[in-house]
């Protein structure tokens, strides 16, 4: 791998990674943050929904509110992760602005916390976007902690609410730390060093729902970024219809059996997988038109791990065909 086609084709400090539901999103940004870290860099993954779902596929234990290495490459790059809990911010925030240490954990023991978010539920958005703006923006004897952040966003239909902390917040107050944190992130999240990326497949409904985030979030004032088309697969058939005296010989070249209902059977899913790849051809068209920067990551067989994750980072990091 390229490690000066990185940053080219991924110049964002903060990369936000959002998709429909089943699409692969926490697959890709884990697979971004380890792209990102090549050349001994160091990367921050960040998943704020609570789903765990990061541990797995680096092969750790369960993440807590506290940044761990997860990733190791040969060239000293590193991979660190994070699982912002809202709660844990929360309480990070009432030590930082209001110096309630104990106090503060007193209020978690009873409850108070649930309850404010609760009543309040763009305070819990404020508080996950803010822990993110924190990592991005932190510097260690004047140099900037992290390369890139890259952030396990949650998916489509939630995302334009989740990064509009300035509207969400407004509702809460108008003045005091609350509005100063929220007016930081919004500022970070619109600002060129953020990008928003969108995972889709090759399927309606992902698709229909990529086309409407990016609208909203470029309504929303939100810079996106790339399309990533996951788990393409290559055609495997030849041009034009496969005739059976074709599939006879290839089956008889094989050594399988070549009878009537076999040679049937293939000619059936010959059809459907043409079929299949028609609508996947038209869909393509259709993220194409969207003018954003498309990027194809190959399906793979059996579980996603890290050996996987290191595979699709290479096609992360391969420079844009010319």
């Amino acid at each position: 791998m390229r490690v000066d086609t990185v940053e080219p084709r991924w110049p964002a400090r903060l990369q936000v990674v959002t998709g429909k539901g089943g699409t692969g999103k926490t697959t890709v940004a884990a697979a971004l943050a380890l792209a990102l870290a090549a050349g001994g860099r160091r990367t921050l993954l960040v998943e704020v929904e609570g789903r765990q779902g990061l541990a797995p596929l680096f092969g750790v234990p369960p993440l807590p509110y506290e940044e761990r290495t997860v990733a190791r490459l040969p060239d000293g790059g590193e991979v660190r992760a994070l699982a912002v809990d809202a709660e844990e911010a929360l309480l990070e925030y009432l030590s930082m602005f209001y110096k309630l240490g104990a106090a503060g954990r007193a209020l978690g023991k009873i409850g108070a916390i649930d309850f404010a978010t609760t009543i309040a539920p763009g305070l819990r958005d404020v508080l996950l976007t803010g822990k993110v703006k924190e990592a991005t923006t932190r510097a260690v004897d004047g140099h900037r902690a992290y390369h890139a952040v890259v952030l396990d966003a949650p998916p489509t239909g939630r995302i334009g609410r989740f990064l509009n902390v300035t509207a969400e917040t407004a509702r809460l107050t108008r003045v005091g730390p609350i509005k100063s944190q929220s007016d930081g992130v919004a500022a970070l999240l619109r600002s060129p060093i953020t990008a928003v990326h969108v995972v889709t497949l090759l399927e309606e409904m992902p698709v229909q729902e990529t086309a409407d985030a990016l609208a909203e979030l470029t309504g929303l004032g939100i810079r996106t970024g790339k399309v990533i088309v996951n788990r393409t697969r290559p055609d495997i058939l030849p041009d034009g219809r496969l005739t059976g005296a074709e599939l006879r010989r290839g089956l008889a070249a094989a050594d399988l059996p070549a009878d009537r209902a076999t040679v049937a059977a293939l000619q059936a899913e010959a059809e459907t997988h043409r079929a299949r790849r028609a609508l996947e051809t038209a869909l393509h068209a259709e993220l194409a038109a969207l003018h954003r920067p498309l990027v194809s990551l190959p399906q793979l067989p059996g579980e996603i791990d890290l050996p996987a994750l290191h595979t699709l980072a290479a096609h992360l990091a391969a420079p844009d065909p010319t």
